[in-house]
């Protein structure tokens, strides 16, 4: 078998599956944190059983394998991470009430580098970052454990029903039966609509630039005029979020205040376009980390504004500068 390793090249071997694992895990957990620990978990658990690994599947395979068992054993306590809008109603900005949740509430972003692979076909890169956009990956939280991971390996990584069933140690007629289950609870709930192209067009890159601006200048009239009637704001690791151009733009200008002067760092995240947002630094000139902010984008509008507050956990995984002089 091609990708069979010996023993010494075996780290080699496996290094090879690292995105892709990256990625499945994260879909699966929510977390890109927990996700890096699980390949790291994988690969570990590989070198210690790799005498008993005989080749009878490919090391891909086994490797998708212990990864899934990996995931399932992190999912037996029933945690799963949400977005605040899977667990509050949206508040009002005059009587907004910031409420912080422990870290691992939350659905975690992810730099598509760690995820996403860079030498994919256009179409299948687009099936990925489709796959690990928020709204995505959010949704696949609601599915048991067994159900994500049926779900995606079929519909995302196109594993035919017999691998999935020998992956899990399952029928083909469970796996089949778990996907339509997993498909009907999607159906039932689909996630919030965003839809970039890829890459950006024209109209999009403008898009952001004009949002840059409006931003940057602080300049909420116009930040307003670029968001969908039904645009979100969000601020993990608080639950709050406020929904319309209303109700964000009064935001910015009441509680968010302290944003002007802001500057912005372009960045990717789940295959959406990204910003390390910086802060004027009070003590001195230059800014300060303050939000990572991924934007969702459809119909020619911004439809969330997901502002990632932990700046001392995401600048660094993205590789942001510590501050902007």
């Amino acid at each position: 078998m091609d990708d069979l390793a010996t023993a010494p090249d075996l780290d080699a071997a496996m290094d090879r599956y690292r995105v892709e694992l990256t990625g499945y895990c994260y879909r699966m957990l929510g977390s890109s944190f927990d996700a890096e620990d699980a390949v790291q978990d994988t690969f570990i658990r590989a070198w210690r059983s790799y005498e008993k690994f005989e080749g009878r599947s490919s090391l891909r395979s086994w490797l998708y394998r212990i990864a899934t068992n990996v995931c399932l054993d992190l999912l037996t306590a029933g945690n799963k991470r949400a977005r605040p809008m899977d667990l509050t109603a949206p508040q009002h900005q005059a009587s907004a009430v910031l409420n912080e949740r422990p870290e691992v509430t939350w659905l975690e972003p992810v730099p598509d580098g760690r995820v996403l692979p860079q030498h994919a076909d256009p179409a299948e890169l687009a099936l990925a970052k489709d796959s690990v956009r928020l709204a995505f990956v959010a949704a696949l939280q609601h599915l048991p454990a067994k159900q994500r991971a049926v779900l995606i390996l079929r519909e995302v990584l196109a594993w035919k029903a017999d691998e999935v069933a020998q992956l899990l140690d399952t029928t083909v007629a469970s796996v089949n039966s778990a996907l339509q289950r997993a498909r009907a609870t999607l159906a039932a709930r689909p996630p919030r609509e965003s839809s970039p192209a890829d890459p950006l067009d024209a109209d999009q890159k403008d898009l952001l630039g004009r949002y840059v601006a409006a931003f940057e200048a602080y300049d909420i009239n116009a930040l307003a005029s670029l968001l969908h009637e039904d645009a979100v704001l969000s601020m993990p690791p608080f639950d709050l979020w406020l929904q319309g151009p209303a109700d964000i733009a009064a935001w910015h200008l009441n509680q968010g205040i302290g944003c002007k002067g802001s500057r912005l760092v372009a960045t990717t995240a789940n295959g959406l376009p990204a910003f390390g947002q910086y802060r004027p630094d009070p003590s001195g000139p230059g800014h300060t980390p303050w939000a990572l902010q991924v934007l969702e984008i459809s119909d020619g509008r911004i439809t969330g504004l997901n502002a990632f507050l932990d700046t001392a956990r995401w600048f660094p995984l993205f590789g942001l500068p510590e501050r902007l002089p």
